[in-house]
Formats: structure tokens, C-alpha cells, sequence
């Protein structure tokens, strides 16, 4: 039974990273939130809902974000680890507090259905408690998400770490409680990165990630001298992905954020075991931490999505994201389109976090999760002398542009999940 339609112009990613521009689409969402049928509007369909003025497509997938930076975002103190102890550590250890963590949470989650995320994959803080409350906040806000407390048992003051035992007793609780629940919130185990974890908690946290078949996320490679300390602390690793390696936390189910200083055989070694990335330019530049090489994932054929980052992120939203992977790829000569960089922001990072099938694209099955993104008016040169592909491109790429250039607009006009709007 048909209970909703949407109608107005929409992108609609495809596979191989195409996307498909429809001038006057007529989305149809039946009573259990899912796609019924997308298409152009006949004449005299039924009274739809519509966005004047707006861009109907995907909600979007952020595959990195840290919900206890919340309220540090933009907070500038770099390079990585510096800026840890300084800026992140002080604000995580404010999550022990479980009133604190409810009161960021619902912020947190305002913030992604304001920029127009309706998926995300999320770093919580070390306390057990604090991630409860996330998970319950993206319940009542009708988010999808992956999610998991930071797993950190030395490196850092003690007051944010939490030794193994309790950590995977506190995981378990978690899994029982929040992994599956209504099919779009699920556990994720998150070791913070190498250097926050003794070789027994990486162990366990694989091992557990593993028995469960959860989804794992870590760092990788963002910044010189953490790599080079994770040599000196893993001196039997052939090098740092060789660290998540041997604790069996780098395959199939492994989203590893940043990526930037990874040699060839790294990456051979990452598309040898079906490991996803996220990459995230904004926070690479804010933190001085250089440019992950993007056609280097994508021409061996790894999964990307992109990410925020926040905190060191400066914006919640996905589209900034990808104006700066778009300004990074220029960067290193090697350079990726808007086209490609819409279909990461939505389809490539539903593929990323194993999603593909439900969400990042407007088609028959997939759940109702829409967005529609105010545009300023943009007119397309038309000239006789063009045929009508030549217009439907150049029509396609002036929205693609806006969609990702337009740093003036602001939030999106309308987030729905399975049909329901939220904002």
C-alpha cells in the first residue's frame, strides 16, 4: 500500500559510481517506509509532497564521525597528538557523566539530520554508559548507525581509559541490548588506534568482533609521527596495518578512517582483504596531516565513504566533505569528479559500512531514507544546436556542482528515515 509520494527533481545514484538526474521524479514509500517505485511524474499523479526549490537524493552516510567532539568541533590544536591531549582527552572524559553524554547525544544527533545524515558510522567515548546513551538517542531520533565505545587501555589519562575486562564486559551489554535493534542500529567494535591499545586488547577486540560478526572501526595511517611511534610501541609489526593484522581487525568488516600514508603494498595488502576506507579531507587539512591519495582505494576497487571527522571535522556536513576530498584529489594530481564524489557521499558509503542493499539510493526496496537540499537557481545555457543528452548532462552537472560548492547554503530543507520526516 502506497501511503507516500515525494515529487520534485532528484539525483539518484546508480552503480560504478553514476548518477542519474531526474528532472520531475515521483518517488512513491509504501506504509513500512521502503521505495515502492522511482520515476518521472505523470500527469495527474496525486497530490505529493513537495520541496520547491530543492533537490530531492540519498540521505547521506558519514563513516566517520566522533560524537564525544560534539562540542569541540573546529577546536584547533594540531598536529594528532597534540591535539588529543590537549583538546579531545579533557572533553571525552566529561562523557563518565551520563547526563553529560544524554545532553550531547541529542545534540548530536540534531546536528547529522540537520546537515542531512541519515546513516553514520560512530565513535563513542571510552564509558560504556556514554555509548548507552548514544544508541538511545539514535533510537528516538530514527537514525541508522554503527557505533561502539572507544576502546583505549593506555596512552591517555585514566580517567578516559577503561582496562580490557571491563571493556568487553561493557561490549557485550551493549550487543545484547542496542545490535540489531529495529534492523538500523548495530555494535560496533572500535579500537581507537594502535597506540591507545595494548596487543591483549586488540586480541580480545578482534576476537570478539569476530565471534559476533560486528563491524570494525579504527585509525590507520593519518599522521607522521603517530606512525612512527606505533612503530617504536609495535616494533614486530612489519609496519602499521600489519599491527590490526595480526590482531585479525583488518578484513571484510573493517572500516579503517584516513588512510593517508599508506605505501602501495599497504594498499594491495587493504584490497587483498576487502577492508572499507573513510576518507576524510576536512579534518586531514585542519590537523596538517596531508592528503590521502583517493584514486589509489578507488582504482583497486576498495570501498569509500567519506567523513566528517568531527571534531577535528569542521562541519557535520557530508556535501563540505566532499568539496574537500574534490580540492585534496586536485592536490595530488589526481583528480575525482563531483559525480564520483555524490555517489560516495551516499551509495559508496552505504557499500562501506555493508549497507549497500538498504540505503544510499533512491530505488525500489531500499529504505525511504530522502533528503532534499535546498539550491539556488542555477540556469543552464541551452542553445539550439544541442541535442537533449547534451542538456541533460550539463543540466546534471550544474546541480552536482551546487550540490557540493555552495558553501553558503545551509542546512537541508527535509531529512526523512523510512518515509518519516524529521526535520
Amino acid at each position: 500500500m502506497i501511503t507516500r509520494h515525494l515529487r520534485g527533481p532528484a539525483l539518484c545514484p546508480g552503480a560504478e559510481g553514476a548518477v542519474e538526474w531526474q528532472p520531475d521524479a515521483l518517488i512513491e514509500i509504501d506504509a513500512y517506509g521502503q521505495i515502492q517505485r522511482v520515476g518521472p511524474a505523470p500527469e495527474g499523479c496525486p497530490h505529493p509532497v513537495s520541496h520547491p526549490g530543492s533537490v530531492l537524493m540519498p540521505g547521506l552516510v558519514d563513516t566517520h564521525v566522533h560524537f564525544p567532539q560534539t562540542r569541540i568541533i573546529g577546536s584547533a590544536a594540531g598536529p594528532l597528538l597534540d591535539w588529543l591531549d590537549t583538546v579531545v582527552f579533557p572533553e571525552e572524559a566529561r562523557f563518565s557523566a551520563r547526563d553529560y553524554a544524554e545532553a550531547v547525544a541529542k545534540q548530536f544527533c540534531q546536528s547529522l539530520i540537520d546537515q542531512g545524515t541519515t546513516c553514520a558510522a560512530i565513535y563513542g567515548s571510552s564509558h560504556i554508559e556514554a555509548c548507552d546513551a548514544l544508541f538511545q538517542a539514535l533510537d528516538v531520533a530514527q537514525l541508522k548507525a554503527i557505533a561502539g565505545p572507544a576502546l583505549m587501555d593506555r596512552g591517555a589519562p585514566d580517567d578516559v581509559l577503561l582496562d580490557a575486562d571491563r571493556a568487553l564486559a561493557g561490549l557485550e551489554r551493549l550487543r545484547q541490548r542496542w545490535h540489531g535493534h529495529e534492523d538500523r542500529l548495530w555494535l560496533s567494535v572500535v579500537p581507537r588506534f594502535a597506540l591507545s591499545c595494548t596487543p591483549d586488547l586488540l586480541q580480545r577486540a578482534g576476537r570478539f568482533a569476530r565471534t559476533h560478526d560486528l563491524w570494525v572501526q579504527t585509525h590507520l595511517s593519518e599522521n607522521k609521527a603517530e606512525i612512527q611511534a606505533t612503530a617504536e610501541m609495535f616494533p614486530e609489526a612489519p609496519d602499521y596495518l600489519g599491527v590490526y593484522e595480526a590482531a585479525d581487525l583488518a578484513h571484510e568488516r573493517a572500516l579503517l578512517a584516513h588512510c593517508i600514508w599508506l605505501d602501495d603494498h599497504q594498499w594491495d595488502r587493504l584490497a587483498a582483504r576487502g577492508a572499507s576506507v573513510s576518507h576524510c579531507p576536512d579534518s586531514n587539512f585542519f590537523l596538517g596531516s596531508g592528503c590521502m591519495h583517493l584514486r589509489h582505494a578507488l582504482d583497486r576497487d576498495i570501498s569509500v565513504g567519506l567523513g566528517t571527522d568531527v571534531g577535528a571535522g569542521r562541519s557535520f556536513s557530508i556535501r563540505r566533505v566532499a568539496a574537500s576530498a574534490y580540492d585534496a584529489s586536485l592536490m595530488v594530481s589526481l583528480p575525482v569528479s563531483p559525480e564520483r564524489l555524490i555517489w560516495l557521499a551516499t551509495a559508496g558509503g552505504a557499500e562501506a559500512i555493508g549497507l549497500r542493499d538498504r540505503v544510499g539510493r533512491l530505488a525500489s526496496g531500499y529504505d525511504a531514507d530522502i533528503i532534499a537540499v535546498p539550491l539556488q537557481a542555477r540556469d543552464v545555457h541551452r542553445q539550439r544546436s544541442q541535442g537533449e543528452a547534451a542538456l541533460y548532462e550539463q543540466e546534471k552537472q550544474a546541480i552536482l556542482d551546487a550540490l557540493i560548492f555552495q558553501h553558503d547554503a545551509g542546512p537541508v530543507t527535509a531529512t526523512y528515515t523510512r518515509g518519516a520526516r524529521l526535520r
